[in-house]
């Protein structure tokens, strides 16, 4: 998931960067958007790390059971 959080928040910076650059205005506009959509879904992925990180903090509970049952 962490790669997802990096191309979400790399996608949401370039299409800032776009906006800025941009002349026409409904060009900066979409670009605007753009990046607001982009940095929403970095948000919940962040958002999502972090509970599930909370709900988890030693993983995934199926796995310490396989891991405690292994010979």
């Amino acid at each position: 998931m962490a790669d997802l959080l990096t191309l979400y928040r790399d996608n949401a910076q370039r299409a800032q960067d776009d906006a800025d650059a941009a002349t026409l205005d409904n060009v900066r506009d979409r670009n605007l958007r753009a990046a607001m959509a982009w940095q929403q879904m970095a948000d919940r992925v962040a958002t999502t790390e972090r509970a599930r990180a909370a709900r988890e903090p030693h993983g995934d509970p199926a796995l310490r059971i396989l891991e405690s049952t292994a010979p």
